[in-house]
């Protein structure tokens, strides 16, 4: 074969393409380090100039934990499963699924999602009044849809239903024997509220409440009566869907 010619399928040199190699080629050399980007193209000064909006997640990412390769945030994206896999994740996590996350910059990494979830969870709050517990789902079906623990919260509200603190109480599996009740209307009664609203997620992503959710329930509704702290609702949240014990009779005296 003459220099310059081109193997034939017929040539004992030619091989065959496979659909890993069409789809996904070999790089061609080593991803190209930040700190060799032009000036005006590395994420930092982006940001400075332009905003934090006008760069990409993986710019984002690379800027928030230091990474070298712009690259190796991409991979962190893809591993998780985008931004809202990065949320259910924790620093070892993290550290496992992509080579150059090092522990502090995980932490950084999870500091500045905590940070980005409580903006939110503030804007979501602002003079919210609940009028129907999809109010109070909306609040927190974001952030508990994905929490790996059973947590056990509490949302204070004013006289006009005005929320004024979301309280995390009990961190577990909920248990009646186990959930001190006084603790649910500990910062009910700092805050002089005049009612609440539980609500508890299951990590499984089942919303259905089970016998226990119930018992918990009636025992919570009779505590508050005690205390004059009425108790609205109790709600389960499962992966992206809710049930309102109220709405279904359970744990709630008819009526």
């Amino acid at each position: 074969m003459h220099s310059g010619d081109q193997p034939t399928t017929d040539d004992p040199a030619y091989e065959t393409p496979t659909l890993q190699t069409l789809l996904f080629p070999l790089p061609q050399s080593h991803p190209l380090p930040i700190r060799e980007f032009l000036t005006t193209d590395q994420p930092r000064h982006r940001l400075a100039q332009q905003g934090a909006s006008a760069l990409s997640d993986a710019e984002l990412l690379a800027v928030i934990t230091g990474v070298p390769c712009l690259e190796t945030a991409q991979r962190l994206l893809i591993a998780a499963g985008g931004l809202r896999g990065l949320l259910t994740l924790s620093t070892v996590e993290l550290q496992q699924l992509v080579a150059g996350i090092r522990v502090g910059r995980a932490a950084q990494l999870k500091a500045a999602i905590e940070l980005g979830t409580r903006v939110a969870r503030g804007e979501r709050l602002q003079r919210r009044q609940v009028k129907s517990p999809s109010d109070i789902a909306d609040l927190l079906l974001l952030e508990m849809s994905h929490l790996d623990q059973e947590h056990l919260r509490t949302v204070l509200l004013d006289t006009k239903n005005r929320v004024q603190a979301i309280c995390t109480v009990y961190i577990g599996s909920l248990n009646a024997s186990m959930v001190r009740v006084g603790e649910i209307f500990k910062e009910a009664l700092k805050h002089n509220s005049a009612a609440l609203i539980v609500s508890h997620n299951h990590p499984s992503g089942d919303a259905n409440p089970s016998p226990e959710d119930v018992l918990v329930t009636r025992e919570i509704v009779q505590a508050g009566k005690l205390l004059d702290v009425d108790v609205l609702d109790h709600l389960i949240i499962g992966h992206g869907v809710w049930v309102s014990l109220r709405e279904h009779g359970l744990g709630f005296d008819k009526g």
